[in-house]
């Protein structure tokens, strides 16, 4: 389940660095119109095999999304994974305000590479990173963005993450300016035994550290005894 851009594109890497026994299916979002929380849900659910076990991974801007799915504790459901994620809209006080208000304007104008850098990609990013994650995020129409950004600060999945019975992996990056420790600690106040791993890495650690977080996630699914054979990683 993928971030802000929605599109998946941004996933090859840490799809292609997944052991082969795991067959990943990757949810992508409209570009072209915006979709509340409430009814990308549905894309979800057609996504998720009928009765075959698997385990959803979200990033980001999808974590609450996952969070409320997983809370409705469907039966083949095996793990949950949320990656550099938030319960709760991780920016609050004067900061969510001012956001909420830049909202309609920001992704007006393409987001400046200092800026993509410094908040997403890390400012030693591999330079075919940082244009793809541009031409991902240039895909995707400004109010529709701007409307997930919007989502993002009025999110509130805490009750939802209380009913959740099946395991849960953090995975945070040491280096996130984009989402707080305190996000991570809100969780675990829920939460307490939810794995957490920290990785070396911005907030799209995925695309920048693909091969750890896979090795991550799969010794943490062979941790709950768990064949990879017989379960799809959902991802996107």
């Amino acid at each position: 389940m993928p971030g802000m851009d929605g599109t998946g594109e941004l996933f090859a890497d840490f799809v292609n660095a997944l052991p082969e026994a795991f067959q990943t299916v990757i949810v992508r979002y409209p570009a072209d119109r915006f979709l509340p929380y409430a009814e990308l849900a549905g894309l979800v659910r057609e996504s998720c095999p009928v009765s075959e076990p698997f385990v959803l991974v979200a990033e980001s801007f999808s974590t609450p999304l996952a969070i409320r799915f997983a809370a409705a504790n469907p039966s083949n459901l095996a793990a949950l994974v949320l990656c550099a994620g938030f319960a709760s809209s991780p920016v609050q006080g004067w900061r969510r305000l001012l956001a909420s208000l830049c909202a309609p304007i920001v992704f007006h104008i393409p987001l400046p590479k200092f800026l993509a850098e410094y908040w997403l990609v890390g400012q030693d990013a591999p330079a075919s990173l940082l244009k793809a994650f541009q031409a991902a995020i240039s895909s995707v129409k400004s109010g529709v963005l701007a409307a997930r950004l919007r989502e993002v600060l009025d999110c509130d999945a805490l009750a939802e993450l209380d009913q959740i019975t099946v395991p849960i992996l953090y995975l945070q990056a040491r280096q996130d300016r984009l989402v707080a420790a305190w996000c991570l600690e809100e969780i675990r106040q829920i939460k307490p035994q939810a794995a957490v791993a920290t990785i070396e890495g911005p907030h799209l650690l995925l695309q920048r550290e693909p091969h750890q977080a896979a090795a991550v996630i799969s010794e943490f699914l062979r941790g709950l005894d768990l064949d990879p054979i017989t379960h799809r990683n959902i991802v996107g």
